[in-house]
């Protein structure tokens, strides 16, 4: 029967993924479960979305007690569960205004919008220049791929928003080689995702909040995967002792539910977007909006940036274990729940085996797996994981090396 479903996709969707051949059917705790049966360990979290696991009972009654209450009515009105939600992203991020979006592209769209607009209103130029990063990602839209740093992704849809320039990442002599007097924003990942799971480091992100600081230069900080928990803080900003200007949030701040948002401080807000220059007709609704208020509830009465401190240590223990013991792979990277093993070579293979045996893993570049697996993982979780995967490296191994 799956193989059916696969094909009838096939002739259907467009083909703009390349679709591991598996149809999943429901979700139980850090499990999923194909159409067929077959029990998945999950260490992907849907790309660091399902950060609670699934089927948790309260996040569930949560949804269904505002389905059928309202779920949409615009933004001409207000609604209880987008006023709760604001007051909580505002509570966890330190920042001071937020807009709801539908998507982590969306949040980065609404940033890059809100950085010009501060610039446009204090000099009236329309001529600012934002300062990305290489090898980052932000997104698939068209100004969020203006500021992805991989030519590979840009070049089909050029030309593409200006006035964009990009440095090296963890390179602040890059960063500041590239600042003019036309500079309005730096906008980076605190930590760099699909570029490979590179942490910033706390002298980099340090020395590009400095930098804004003396030139009035905005920084939006990208935490749409990193954020929510998954690097032991809320936000991985927290552990460096800086704050953005922008914030740009999405992925499990609704747990499944397709809700992203970018927040900023007064002093960005006072000089930015006002009526008429920003909108989305389904940016915060009452759905969405609930989805995040239970996330956050939940974080706090499940303890899961204590579990993640716990078990992350252990991940990370492991993982070194495993550089140790294969000699084609590098080492091992990133902080809290999101880690990179680096591979000496492409990694599809494996992930082709590791999920015919079970588990659920993606990569990170051509040569890297990802672990981004729901933040209410136990050590145990972590052995089974080891289990799979080393069964799965021993296969590859000896199948390349035959």
């Amino acid at each position: 029967m799956m193989n059916q479903e696969i094909e009838q996709a096939e002739k259907d969707l467009l083909h703009t993924y390349n679709r591991f051949p598996v149809v999943f059917d429901h979700g139980e705790g850090v499990h999923l479960y194909d159409t067929e049966g077959k029990e998945y360990l999950d260490f992907c979290a849907g790309i660091a979305v399902f950060a609670l696991g699934y089927g948790v009972k309260e996040y569930n009654d949560a949804l269904k007690d505002q389905v059928d209450k309202l779920i949409h009515t615009s933004n001409y009105f207000y609604n209880e569960p987008a006023i709760k939600a604001a007051a909580l992203v505002k509570k966890y991020t330190g920042m001071d205004r937020v807009f709801f979006t539908n998507s982590g592209g969306e949040s980065i769209e609404g940033a890059l919008k809100a950085a010009r607009k501060y610039a446009y209103t204090r000099d009236g130029h329309t001529d600012h220049e934002i300062i990305a990063m290489e090898h980052s990602f932000h997104g698939r839209t068209m100004g969020a791929l203006s500021v992805t740093g991989n030519a590979h992704y840009r070049e089909p849809f050029e030309p593409l928003i200006g006035n964009i320039k990009f440095a090296e990442y963890n390179n602040l002599e890059s960063v500041e080689a590239q600042i003019t007097d036309k500079t309005c924003a730096i906008i980076m990942e605190t930590v760099q995702g699909e570029g490979g799971i590179y942490p910033a480091n706390p002298e980099f992100i340090q020395g590009v909040r400095r930098l804004c600081d003396e030139k009035d230069i905005l920084l939006i900080l990208d935490e749409i995967q990193c954020g929510m928990g998954r690097t032991g803080t809320m936000y991985a900003y927290e552990q460096y002792g800086v704050k953005p200007d922008i914030l740009a949030t999405a992925k499990a701040l609704g747990c499944g539910v397709p809700v992203g948002a970018f927040a900023m401080t007064e002093r960005v807000a006072l000089k930015s977007l006002t009526a008429g220059d920003h909108g989305s007709t389904y940016g915060g609704n009452p759905l969405a909006c609930r989805a995040i208020c239970s996330v956050y509830e939940l974080m706090e009465e499940k303890k899961v940036l204590e579990n993640v401190n716990r078990v992350s240590i252990y991940l990370e223990q492991k993982l070194s274990e495993l550089v140790e013991r294969y000699d084609f792979i590098e080492t091992q990277r990133g902080l809290g729940l999101m880690r990179g093993l680096v591979f000496d070579c492409p990694v599809n293979g494996i992930l082709q085996k590791t999920l015919k045996n079970g588990l659920v893993l993606i990569n990170a570049g051509t040569n890297i797996l990802r672990f981004v697996p729901p933040l209410v993982i136990t050590k145990q979780d972590v052995d089974d994981m080891l289990v799979i995967l080393t069964r799965a490296l021993d296969e590859w191994s000896y199948e390349e090396r035959a």
